[in-house]
């Protein structure tokens, strides 16, 4: 029996039977490509990365398996189970031939068979065990309104999302990301806003009101940009500012909530 029939008669059935895919909120992406491969000369690609399954419960990635043939180890998939759930950031990992399910703890290191795949309740509570006091109502929130479309969805850039949200929700009040070009700071700063904007958040925390938020760049191209990828928002709540606009006016319109201008809109005032 090759990889694909194990998975079919043996993982599947067993995953099904666990709740996955069944449980509200639980989901499996199979095949899941978590990169494309090294650019190499020429332009090319390398091989991509490709999990056998990854497992999503209330909007998270929760687990990683590996599958490999029945007639080979269970273990036979460790090196490779481990190595993506070290680079999607998730705890828990399992290599399985369809019969036996090898499972490793990536943050306490404890590994060893089990019988069955833990059920999406079980994953979830595990992956939290060691501090149940990380989980907060703000960390629920964020986790129960999914990404908008398939904006800000590279693997590296679901983590900074998360990251930062949990600090959000931990009060922390500063905040840095450092990206290269091209990694999609933009991507990430629109999943952001698109969550605390739906669940309310504020600098009060008391979910009332819709935040507001400012997007700097430092040239108007980019903040225009930028307010064309927020397109998912509501036209009313998206407002370019423009120092023409300011002049004209005397102040900035209040009545969005998300604001994109540049920097040397801020450097402006009286006798400049």
């Amino acid at each position: 029996m090759n990889e694909s029939e194990t998975r079919a008669e043996y993982i599947d059935p067993k995953l099904k039977a666990s709740g996955w895919g069944e449980v509200e909120g639980s989901k499996i992406s199979r095949e899941f490509r978590i990169t494309d491969g090294k650019i190499q000369i020429g332009g090319t690609r390398g091989k991509p990365e490709i999990a056998d399954y990854v497992l999503v419960y209330k909007n998270r990635k929760i687990g990683v398996i590996e599958a490999k043939a029945e007639n080979l180890s269970a273990t036979e998939g460790v090196a490779q189970a481990k190595a993506y759930a070290q680079k999607l950031h998730i705890d828990y990992t399992y290599s399985t031939n369809g019969k036996e399910i090898y499972e490793m703890s990536m943050k306490n290191g404890q590994e060893g068979n089990i019988s069955d795949f833990p059920t999406p309740d079980e994953l979830w509570n595990k992956t939290h065990l060691v501090l149940p006091a990380d989980q907060n109502e703000w960390k629920e929130k964020f986790d129960n309104v999914p990404n908008e479309g398939e904006y800000g969805k590279r693997y590296y850039q679901e983590i900074a999302i998360n990251n930062v949200l949990n600090a959000v929700a931990e009060e922390k009040n500063r905040i840095l990301l450092t990206m290269a070009t091209g990694t999609g700071k933009t991507a990430i700063a629109f999943q952001i806003a698109w969550k605390l904007f739906q669940t309310r958040w504020n600098l009060k925390r008391d979910g009332t009101r819709r935040p507001r938020i400012l997007f700097l760049a430092d040239r108007n191209i980019l903040a225009d940009q930028a307010f064309n990828a927020f397109s998912a928002f509501d036209k009313d709540a998206l407002v370019r500012i423009n120092p023409f606009d300011i002049r004209r006016t005397g102040g900035v319109p209040m009545s969005g909530s998300v604001y994109f201008t540049i920097f040397q809109t801020f450097m402006s005032g009286p006798g400049r």
